[in-house]
């Protein structure tokens, strides 16, 4: 029974997963975005708890796992959370702690710049997402 309930979530997972992440072009360049992303969150009043320097990373470690391939000329990705919309999300439903520290990234990749999100399923994550849709939206206008 266990491993039918694991391979359903698994399925609906997958399911949920499949549509993608939201992208908004960026008309300048990666360090414009990256600082108009943090500037966005912080003018909503949030902390950035981390940045995660992704391209780098894969940029760096290409050679040690066999590959060549250059994915991103540069890509971070911005977490951070909301008090409020947290305790409210987790209030909810308290394994919507899956969802916790919310991310959005910024990513280069052949000449493009782009910034972007996952989106969240129906329910009450929806309000992060309309948060999220809120400052990509305004970092990608400045």
């Amino acid at each position: 029974m266990k491993a039918l309930s694991f391979a359903l979530s698994m399925g609906l997972a997958s399911a949920a997963w499949a549509e993608g992440p939201v992208t908004v072009p960026f008309d300048g360049s990666f360090d414009d975005a990256t600082f108009a992303v943090e500037s966005a969150i912080v003018g909503e009043g949030l902390v950035i708890d981390y940045v995660s320097h992704v391209g780098e990373m894969l940029n760096r470690t290409g050679a040690d796992v066999g590959s060549d391939a250059k994915i991103f000329a540069a890509a971070d990705v911005f977490l951070f959370c909301s008090a409020v919309l947290s305790r409210e999300m987790m209030e909810a439903d308290p394994m919507n702690i899956m969802h916790c520290p919310y991310g959005i990234f910024v990513a280069e990749r052949e000449g493009e710049v782009m910034i972007g999100y996952r989106p969240y399923p129906e329910g009450p994550m929806k309000k992060v997402e309309d948060l999220l849709a809120k400052i990509v939206a305004e970092a990608a206008d400045q």
